[in-house]
């Protein structure tokens, strides 16, 4: 099973100062030599994080492919034709939101999809659609001519952090079932959202003859901040020598 590596979250403390620490582009660079095997990043609308820039850097200088998460939007459609990641993943937004609450409803926007995602297809970018584990979801996907689905694992992961761990084994059953159901029609299955250290092994055990990617993000980048605070300490009093 692959790691996506998402940055978004080096890219949310950066902002908070509108300064150019840390780099959400050296975050990408860490990752590829650490062995990940995609980067992941959300150009919001609103650029609450990740910059216009920031993709176009990472796309120049990462060798690792590029998994670019957007609205359908005219906006973001035209930026991806320039940029040209190598995967493009739609996901639901909203202003309000923290982050990504759901999976974006395919069967509702199924004929406009149909439409949007031409361009991007013809242009030899994947398509992926962030999806609840849901039969009616899987299948529009299927008919709009996605490549692929990117699972929503974010009730597991929140029934796993309650502690609701009878609840959370059902949810992999359905994770599991529309991840099988994907699979059959010829989509390539992803999954991702709310996945920690602590719950993703048991996702990965039961999961890992279906799903072939994870995308991680605020709870590496989390880690990152605490256990990498120590060596950031003792660098900085030694430059001060």
């Amino acid at each position: 099973m692959r790691l996506g590596v998402n940055i978004d979250h080096v890219a949310t403390l950066r902002q908070a100062r509108r300064t150019f620490e840390p780099s959400p582009v050296l975050a990408a660079l860490i990752a590829q030599q650490a062995g990940a095997h995609q980067i992941t990043l959300h150009l919001r609308e609103d650029r609450r994080h990740i910059q216009d820039e920031d993709l176009e850097l990472i796309k120049k200088l990462v060798i690792l492919p590029v998994n670019l998460e957007m609205a359908p939007t005219e906006e973001m459609k035209m930026i991806a034709l320039r940029v040209r990641p190598d995967r493009c993943t739609l996901v639901p937004e909203r202003r309000q939101e923290i982050t990504t609450e759901g999976g974006l409803d395919v069967v509702k926007l199924e004929s406009f999809l149909r439409d949007y995602l031409k361009e991007l297809k013809e242009a030899g970018i994947e398509i992926s659609l962030f999806v609840e584990p849901q039969e009616e979801q899987i299948r529009a996907s299927h008919r709009v001519g996605a490549d692929a689905v990117e699972l929503h694992t974010g009730r597991y992961a929140e029934l796993w952090n309650q502690h609701r761990f009878a609840e959370a084994q059902e949810e992999l059953k359905r994770l599991r079932e529309a991840g099988m159901l994907a699979k059959s029609l010829g989509l390539r299955v992803y999954a991702g959202h709310g996945l920690t250290y602590q719950n993703v092994t048991q996702l990965v055990a039961y999961l890992k003859d279906v799903v072939e990617e994870l995308n991680v993000g605020h709870s590496i980048v989390s880690n990152a901040v605490l256990f990498g605070l120590e060596k950031a300490i003792k660098e900085f009093m030694e430059k001060m020598r």
